[in-house]
């Protein structure tokens, strides 16, 4: 299995201190949020693992990683950074973004579930965004679901007081023949909108989960994957407070 973290962004939003640093080499507890995640993948077994890199490329140093500097990052958004990278989209693969922190128990749910894609999705997302004013609710991507568990939307700020509202962590799971399905439809929508797509002013400016949505909408079964588990995305400088909090005695065992 491979895995793409989407490491393109900036820490600006969070403090003028980490602006000119990559949002994922910014310190929890005195270590870079993306060393959390390798750390963990590589504990489960993951070893191919693909880091899509911006504006601050040379600020990276891992070892035994491949690097895609995205040149365009400033020109596009998450989807086409990880677009950068399609010719890894093959085979089982992980798709992360680069500013969460969570529990290896997290990344064994989502490996114990065989579908074509799938979502990581918290249903007890709510509790997040207590003492978090600065990345209020409404800010969630949110993911909501039928009766059946089926996913009929995502987007932010979802309000649907009948339906199962649930997060999505910002983990993606392929097969192979879900990255072959993902990237055609890629492809097609391409082809299909030169002006707005979904909640994006156009396809270049879309968010992975716009693209997601369009494959709900062309009838693509993308499933969830219930989670239960500690974990955190960090945006803000009091995000950053709150996981240094919520992982103060994190370890890898």
């Amino acid at each position: 299995m491979n895995a793409i973290i989407i490491a393109a962004g900036s820490g600006k939003r969070i403090s003028k201190d980490v602006e000119s640093i990559p949002k994922s080499l910014i310190n929890v507890n005195g270590k870079p949020i993306i060393n959390y995640q390798i750390e963990i993948l590589r504990e489960l077994g993951i070893q191919d693992i693909i880091v899509i890199t911006g504006k601050f490329n040379d600020k990276f140093d891992i070892k035994n990683v491949n690097y895609v500097h995205d040149t365009k990052h400033e020109q596009h958004d998450i989807l086409g950074s990880l677009m950068e990278a399609k010719k890894f989209l093959k085979n089982d693969v992980l798709v992360l973004y680069s500013d969460i922190i969570f529990e290896s128990k997290i990344i064994e749910q989502i490996l114990n579930l065989n579908s074509d894609i799938s979502l990581a999705i918290d249903l007890d997302w709510e509790k997040n965004y207590l003492n978090r004013s600065d990345h209020p609710k409404s800010e969630a991507e949110n993911v909501l679901l039928d009766s059946n568990n089926n996913i009929l939307q995502i987007k932010k700020n979802i309000q649907n007081k009948k339906s199962r509202i649930g997060e999505f962590l910002g983990i993606i799971k392929f097969s192979n023949h879900g990255c072959e399905i993902f990237l055609k439809k890629y492809d097609d929508a391409l082809k299909k909108y030169d002006t707005s797509f979904h909640d994006a002013s156009s396809i270049s400016k879309a968010y992975l989960t716009d693209m997601i949505q369009e494959l709900i909408d062309c009838k693509v079964q993308v499933d969830p994957i219930f989670i239960s588990g500690k974990w955190c995305e960090i945006d803000t400088l009091q995000d950053l407070k709150n996981t240094e909090k919520k992982f103060s005695d994190y370890s890898l065992e």
